[in-house]
């Protein structure tokens, strides 16, 4: 009977069971059955609901809305738990409320919650105020898949109809959530009434809604019975066509009938535009499979939504699969059909790409084992990995994660750590084998075994307790970091258990017939080492020279932050294959004027090389990505406001990243944009949780008109200011707005009322349609619209000169009975949490990317900005909204939010690491110097990190920070390994600087070949521009700490303890 610990009690248990291959194997179908099943993105979904209500309040100002609308509301949502942020707007007669609540939140809780708020204070909201509509926003709402229909000879209202089709087509796929017709022109019949003939008839324009509404009825009238048999019976009429609405009766003039076709013109078919959307081609259009000529091309786009939890790609295919058998029959040939947004196959290929670098990375290690042990010793771990990857598949697939970049990375950075516990089983089974004794192979590997299984378990959960904590890192930057904790974590769990029950079964099976061969050859390696280590430990004064060098190294590295030659900066831009413009013409900007300038600046993108085609959206938003439906740019519906969706090659065909094409389009853009006076923001695609902007300046304050000065004077140094570019202030700029002020006395006098008045001008000027014609081969419904024709509204003067009937027929013109004049649109009120907010945006390009270093150029900047009254320098916030607004003070927010949350989290997330391995090490050691011996050499992995992130001039990201944490945990394991084996040999009576040394240099190997493991399993990642930073991390900081730590942990223990043992042998024990 061989007496052993837990470890070796579970090799002894599996070391010759029938059940462990079938645990392999078994493990393995489970595993390719998760990868098979999970759905694939190329980001993790980040659940955020947002809930947007709106409030339509007529003919109310922005202050009275604010006050009687939107504050009231405000602290209703405000005291509902969960929430997050309220923002809110109040313009002219009308204001929205954004409530967000808490990442994970739950999206159907949140609707309840908002809706059983509003329910329950339903009186709140004030008279004249129109029924709220509230909606919720989430990932989910973010189109994968967008078709745009074009062609050379097609028109926008061609399209639209053939778009429709498409539309309810594309419907009937399963799981798809929504389908959306951007750009649609769909038919209408405008009835262009003449004022003058109207005047001359004696009609009113709401005569006339009634008339069509009299005429344009139909209904159930009941049943008959007639020869034993029930009859239905329906009575009245449809307007069905322009002839139909022609020959409505309006009124009798002189006793003769009138018809609604004496007093207007009436046009059936293509409507007024009220948005555009063109297509164009760039100069790498032919390499995507596009052809056409040079010029824009009318256009619409069919976006679709698929529903939560969806495989984007699966559902992306069989639309493109509906889309070909509808060529020919629903889409004619003349009509080109162009994918401009395929999320489901860049998640696919993302996935594709990144499993291959798993198995790369996977494969390298196995052949750095065989080069290294031997390729029999390879196989024990090439057996290990898989089995390890496929269990922690399994375990993404039951906890509902889906298969993103981050997912897989997290596997793709385990790989380096979880072949730490298959590479000790197998090293010291492999040198317990290659010992001449008398004990049998299969007492070796259980001895074997249970020698490093011990401190083995404390070193795997010393591990997971350095990843774990990162799992709670709060925000919206949560989700995206916490899969690589659980996974990591899962990973390292299943690697011990593995290295348990398999790594020894396979160690057997293969290693059984191996000799005694390298074990010469190893020692001879070894001799610099305990040379080295020798001299080092025979000299305090050596030793000292030495931690002090460790010393001097780490003060250089952590210089080379604070002199900038490495910068910092929460997650660099991805390679993506789209960015958008995004434009902002001034206020009272016309439709055609904005596309006009839309168009010009297409022109410059058509220098571009690597731009296969772009579609412009003037009047109506493109399609949306996560990132503009938190910013809601799916709200940009104003004739001044205009997108151009740019498409790129694919990465892999052009040698630039994307975000250097944008800085490139936006320094080609900038000359157009200001000759057109458009404010342009060029938008990418963030990496993380997306912001309102980069760079945000929030100015709160106890008045409005000083805080709209301070926002501009803001806004100016933001535009003087190096690296920050796409300035813009939420603030309108001047426009007019034509007010008919009724006089109640003088139109009573006149016989008319001033609702009649205002109903008949809203109805004449804002073209809302009274009635809907009932045609029944069309998808949508055809409104009729009543309106005056161009030249009644032309002019102050035109509008003044309207007539409207009294009671008695009289006709009465408006300057009669209203004061008509001319007057500046209000400014819009932002709110944040319930205080008035200015916003100055702006985002950060150029050599300083992260807002960090613009903050700190514009800090030195706001101490001296003149605040008027003698007052010189603008207070800042950095973490928090002003607890009392009652003088001006500006809060920094944007990016810089994000980065303050996340490496705040991850700094406390590194100290409750610090504590908890601090306190396994002692429960281990029983000991409160060894573990600060231990752990001492956790911040020189910084010697490597800092310096790498230089050499290759990458950002110190997030990601970075995660690698730096993560390898705390390796170090430790090394250290942990090597100083339980210096412990045992102490035991058995061996000097501690004997015991040091020969822990050391028996622990060599395995430590040389996790460092190995985990550069070569990570290198996989240093060509992704997100991950760059951790495999960097990882790469640099563990050939560092290596180096150091072998010399520095010794060193430590030995100035600790001296030439005295801390352990007795007591404790030892010899088993037979």
């Amino acid at each position: 009977m061989i007496k052993v610990g837990p470890s070796g009690s579970i090799a002894h248990y599996f070391l010759k069971n029938k059940l462990t291959l079938l645990i392999v194997i078994s493990s393995l179908l489970l595993g390719l059955f998760a990868a098979l099943m999970t759905p694939r993105e190329e980001e993790p979904q980040i659940v955020v609901p947002m809930v947007d209500v709106m409030i339509p309040f007529p003919g109310a100002t922005p202050q009275e809305v604010e006050q009687r609308a939107v504050a009231p509301l405000e602290k209703l949502f405000w005291e509902i738990p969960g929430v997050e942020y309220v923002y809110s707007t109040s313009s002219s007669n009308f204001g929205m409320v954004i409530v967000r609540f808490k990442v994970n939140s739950d999206e159907t809780d949140a609707m309840v919650r908002i809706y059983d708020k509003m329910k329950s204070n339903g009186g709140l909201l004030p008279q004249g105020s129109m029924e709220p509509i509230v909606k919720l926003h989430s990932i989910a709402d973010v189109p994968v898949l967008s078709l745009t229909l074009w062609g050379e000879k097609a028109s926008s209202y061609d399209l639209t109809r053939i778009a429709r089709e498409v539309e309810f087509k594309l419907r009937e796929v399963p799981n798809v959530a929504s389908v959306e017709v951007l750009g649609a022109q769909n038919r209408e019949i405008r009835v262009n009434l003449d004022p003058v003939k109207l005047a001359s008839y004696s009609l009113s324009p709401l005569a006339i809604a009634q008339s069509l509404a009299a005429f344009n009825s139909r209904m159930p009238a009941g049943s008959l019975v007639s020869g034993n048999e029930e009859i239905k019976v329906e009575a009245g009429s449809w307007l069905k066509d322009k002839n139909d609405v022609g020959s409505v009766l309006v009124g009798f003039f002189s006793g003769k009938p009138v018809y609604l076709g004496d007093v207007a013109k009436i046009d059936d078919g293509e409507p007024v535009p009220k948005s555009y959307v063109f297509m164009g081609l760039g100069p790498a259009a032919k390499e995507k499979g596009i052809s056409g000529g040079p010029g824009n091309y009318p256009a619409v786009t069919i976006s679709v939504a698929k529903r939560t939890g969806v495989n984007a790609t699966e559902l992306n295919e069989n639309l493109l699969k509906k889309i070909e058998e509808l060529k020919g029959r629903l889409i004619p040939g003349s009509v080109n059909i162009t994918i401009t947004r395929n999320y489901g196959e860049t998640a696919k290929d993302k996935s594709n790409e990144l499993i291959e670098h798993l198995l790369l990375a996977t494969f390298s290690v196995v052949i750095l084992i065989a080069l290294m042990l031997g390729w029999r010793e390879s196989i024990v771990v090439g057996i290990a990995v898989p089995v390890t990857l496929a269990f922690t598949l399994l375990i993404y697939y039951l906890s509902g994660y889906t298969l993103n970049r981050v997912t897989l990375f997290a596997l793709i950075f385990s790989i380096g750590i979880l072949v730490d516990d298959a590479i000790v089983v197998v090293e010291n089974i492999y040198r317990h084998f290659t010992m001449k004794d008398q004990r049998t192979l299969v007492r070796k590997a259980i001895e074997a075994v249970d020698e490093v299984g011990n401190p083995t378990i404390l070193a795997t959960f010393t591990v997971i307790a350095a990843i774990l904590p990162m799992a709670f890192v709060r925000g919206m930057m949560g989700p995206y970091m916490r899969p690589i904790p659980v996974g990591a974590s899962a990973a390292m769990l299943i690697s011990l258990l593995v290295a348990f029950i398999v790594s020894p079964w396979a160690a057997y099976k293969l290693l059984k017939n191996r000799k005694a061969e390298h074990e010469e050859k190893e020692m001879a390696l070894l001799k610099y080492y305990r040379a080295f280590m020798t001299r080092l430990l025979g000299s305090k004064k050596l030793a000292t020279y030495f931690l002090l060098g460790n010393v001097l190294l780490l003060l250089i590295a952590v210089g080379l932050v604070v002199t900038k030659v490495v910068k910092v900066k929460m997650l660099p831009f991805d390679n993506k294959s789209e960015f958008q413009v995004v434009l902002d013409m001034p206020e009272g900007t016309p439709l055609e004027e904005s596309l006009r300038a839309a168009m010009a600046l297409s022109e410059k993108l058509k220098e571009m090389k690597e731009v296969t085609d772009y579609q412009i959206y003037a009047g109506a938003s493109a399609p949306i990505t996560f990132n503009g439906l938190v910013r809601h740019y799916f709200l940009r519906q104003q004739p001044n406001k205009a997108d151009i969706q740019v498409s790129l090659l694919p990465k892999g065909d052009r040698s630039k990243q994307s975000h250097e094409l944008a800085k490139e389009a936006r320094n080609l853009l900038e000359p157009v944009a200001k000759a057109y006076g458009v404010k342009m923001k060029v938008v990418e695609i963030p990496p993380g949780p997306p912001v309102i902007s980069t760079l945000v300046a929030e100015i709160y304050g106890p008045k409005m008109d000083r805080m709209l000065d301070l926002g501009k004077k803001v806004a100016e140094l933001f535009r003087k200011t190096d690296s920050v570019v796409d300035t813009d202030i939420f603030m309108l700029e001047p426009q007019k707005n034509l007010v008919i002020d009724v006089d109640p006395k003088r139109a009573a006098s006149m016989g008319i009322s001033p609702m009649e008045i205002s109903n008949s001008l809203a109805m004449l000027m804002g073209g809302h349609p009274p009635q809907y014609a009932h045609v029944e081969d069309e998808r949508e419904s055809v409104p009729i619209k009543l309106k005056f024709t161009e030249w009644a509204m032309a002019s102050k003067e035109a509008v003044s000169s309207i007539v409207l009937p009294n009671r008695t027929g009289q006709m009465i013109p408006l300057s009669q009975v209203a004061d008509i004049r001319m007057e500046e649109v209000p400014q819009d009120i932002y709110h944040k949490n319930l205080q008035r907010v200015v916003y100055v945006v702006a985002e950060v390009a150029g050599r300083e990317e992260s807002p960090v270093y613009a903050m700190m150029k514009l800090n030195r900047e706001l101490e001296k900005l003149d605040l008027g009254g003698g007052k010189v320098g603008l207070d800042r916030l950095y973490t928090s909204l002003p607890f009392l607004a009652n003088s001006e003070v500006m809060k920094w927010d944007g990016e810089w939010q994000i980065t303050y949350e996340v490496f705040r989290d991850l700094g406390i997330a590194f100290a409750l690491v610090l504590i908890l391995m601090y306190i396994m090490i002692v429960g281990w050691f029983k000991s409160y110097l060894t573990p600060i011996a231990i752990m001492a050499p956790i911040p020189l992995s910084l010697v490597g990190i800092i310096p790498a992130h230089g050499l290759f001039g990458a950002f110190f990201t997030a990601t970075s920070m995660i690698g730096f944490i993560a390898l705390a945990g390796v170090v430790v394991r090394n250290s942990i390994l090597v100083i339980d084996f210096a412990e045992m040999k102490m035991r058995q009576g061996m000097g501690v600087r004997e015991a040091l040394i020969e822990g050391g240099a028996v622990r060599f190997r395995p430590m040389l070949l996790t460092a190995l493991a985990v550069v070569v399993g990570s290198s996989v990642m240093l060509m992704d521009p997100i991950f760059q930073g951790m495999a960097l991390a990882l790469i640099s900081g563990e050939v560092a700490s290596t180096l150091l730590s072998w010399g520095a942990i010794p060193i430590l223990y030995w100035f600790f303890y001296g030439d005295k043992a801390p352990v007795s042998d007591e404790a030892f024990t010899e088993e037979e």
